[in-house]
């Protein structure tokens, strides 16, 4: 697919030259930092040397009083305690963060993650059923709740308090329970809002631990869970979320508990040197698995291990529920890309919507997701469950998809999500009128221009300011994510030294040793996912330019320098 390639406005060179000069650092790196709002020393100080000091006081969250004070009646008076969690990753690590705190103050404490098929996303009825049958007075719902008004109302009918902690936008109508902690609530003026599911139960715990003069450093083993949530629900890498994800990864890297190492070892990831990247690929797809083909609940129960026989027993069955959620989304984006190319698809214009009563509900979301990537569209992609058509969304940049959705919610059951991914369930019945409101919505919306993907520049490099010094200063740019993200830079007029190859399943990726027409005795290595069809004009010695992300490669205890090719286009296609 087409890309545009659009290099970022160089920032104010007056900041740039002062900052880079008080740093003594490359005059790149400075640009960077401007980029991110850092323009003195000092800032540049604490965004280097993410502090936990710099976290807020989790009683800024409004109703936070409230959710410590009944939490805390509980615990003291041995109530029963349940712990209820969606059964994505943001909800699983949550419930695991949650239930391991508690489980020290009380045995009183048990968790629940509804069954994607059977329940759905959200509370229950079945869940809260289940809770009054074993004798809960308090639930604790995380990383969803905010819709639940019906729901925590019925609780309220069986004896049942609840505590909801989430991060999505809710309505004009709370439920109607305790406490409500979210900081996208208008009425919340807690100072970052942007907390994941996880984050939220983190502040709750943390609120709990003030409260009763419990030490940072018991919370402290909780933080590898915390950026496993950060990470794998792409919430901004700014903020709370940068200083948490920080030493959340330090301690994943360094003391990690039994189940994210397993899950460590079953990714053959490197020990003590696992990235942002490394989690949103290869461990947070794998504790998704568990729910999409099994149960969220084993998650949990991974995630809370306490020895090294069940974690790998746990992780090695997850491993084998991922490698089935592989072959299973495989098989159906295959389906789905023919319904598109064959003009079965219900909508396949401005917008791409498909539907198989069929498939399977568990990986809606993640075909949705290569949807987007085939033909640059807002998608949705439906299925049935339990008698109503259930789905995913995804969109494109610069596209408010909860909006859209939003504008149907007179003929949806329910629906949830943000600008950039939905879920949503609507009757059989109404599933004409929402492909045509859903097209009609987009067509008018959608900016034309907005179909062509584009990549953000951050600065034109030759290859010879890629140093040790400059690489050692990037590094501590991380971690990397939305609103930090990995820095994107273009190389102009360079060429393969010979040794180009196809590599990966069916030779879809390319590696590279790349170099510059204006330096041509230092090479780097290079990879390109999913490039191979430039292999022949690469191979032929064509000039290219390249734009890229540096990375590092860890393998046997041996470090590399590697540029992850973002694209590659004929040389002077970029101008």
């Amino acid at each position: 697919m087409e890309r545009k390639w659009i290099l970022k406005n160089s920032a104010d060179p007056e900041k740039v030259n002062r900052l880079g000069t008080e740093l003594g650092i490359d005059r790149v790196l400075a640009e960077l930092l401007v980029q991110r709002g850092v323009e003195t020393f000092e800032e540049a100080r604490k965004f280097f040397r993410p502090s936990l000091d710099d976290l807020h006081d989790p009683f800024l969250m409004k109703d936070m009083d409230k959710a410590v004070d009944r939490l805390s009646q509980a615990v003291a008076n041995r109530e029963k305690i349940l712990v209820y969690g969606d059964y994505d990753v943001d909800g699983t690590t949550a419930v695991a963060l949650v239930f391991s705190f508690l489980r020290q103050l009380t045995p009183e404490i048990d968790f629940y993650i509804p069954d994607r098929y059977d329940e759905g996303y959200g509370v229950s009825l079945k869940g809260i059923d289940w809770a009054a049958e074993n004798g809960v007075t308090l639930i604790i719902t995380l990383d969803c709740g905010i819709k639940a008004i019906e729901k925590a109302a019925y609780a309220s009918s069986k004896g049942i308090d609840m505590i909801i902690c989430d991060h999505h936008l809710p309505e004009n109508e709370l439920p109607g329970a305790v406490a409500v902690l979210d900081p996208k609530r208008e009425d919340c003026h807690y100072p970052f809002d942007d907390l994941c599911g996880c984050g939220v139960g983190f502040k709750l715990v943390q609120g709990y631990a003030l409260r009763h003069d419990i030490p940072f450093e018991r919370l402290e083993p909780l933080l590898d869970l915390l950026v496993v949530s950060i990470a794998s629900d792409l919430v901004t890498m700014v903020g709370e979320n940068r200083v948490l994800s920080h030493y959340g990864l330090k301690r994943l890297n360094e003391a990690p508990r039994k189940g994210p190492l397993a899950m460590i070892n079953l990714a053959k990831l490197e020990e003590g040197h696992v990235t942002i990247d490394d989690i949103v690929f290869k461990i947070g797809p794998r504790i998704n698995a568990a729910g999409r083909m099994e149960s969220g609940r084993l998650a949990v129960e991974l995630l809370t291990a306490e020895d090294d026989t069940t974690a790998y027993a746990i992780g090695e069955q997850i491993n084998v529920n991922n490698n089935d959620r592989k072959n299973i989304d495989r098989e159906i984006t295959k389906e789905a890309l023919e319904m598109v190319t064959n003009g079965s698809a219900l909508v396949s214009g401005s917008a791409t919507i498909v539907y198989n009563p069929a498939w399977s509900k568990g990986v809606v979301g993640i075909v949705a997701s290569r949807l987007v990537e085939a033909y640059y569209r807002p998608t949705v992609v439906l299925t049935k469950s339990n008698g109503f058509i259930t789905g995913s969304a995804r969109s494109i940049q610069g596209f408010d998809l909860y909006e859209a959705i939003d504008s149907c919610s007179d003929i949806l059951e329910n629906f949830g999500g943000h600008d950039y991914a939905a879920g949503l369930t609507l009757r059989e019945e109404h599933l004409e009128e929402f492909c045509r409101r859903m097209d009609a919505f987009v067509t008018e919306k959608l900016d034309p221009e907005s179909l062509t993907p584009t990549i953000e520049l951050d600065a034109k490099m030759d290859f010879s300011q890629i140093t040790p010094k400059f690489f050692r200063i990037l590094k501590q740019f991380q971690p990397f994510g939305p609103g930090n993200n990995n820095p994107v830079f273009v190389t102009e007029d360079v060429y393969d030294a010979g040794n180009a190859r196809k590599v990966g399943a069916g030779g879809i990726h390319l590696k590279l040793d790349l170099m510059q027409e204006s330096q041509p005795y230092r090479q780097i290595a290079a990879i390109a996912f999913n490039m191979a069809d430039c292999f022949d004009h690469i191979k032929a010695g064509n000039p290219i330019d390249v734009c890229y992300s540096i990375v590092e490669n860890f393998y046997r205890g041996n470090s590399t320098l590697q540029l992850r090719l973002k694209d590659i286009k004929e040389r002077n296609e970029f101008i």
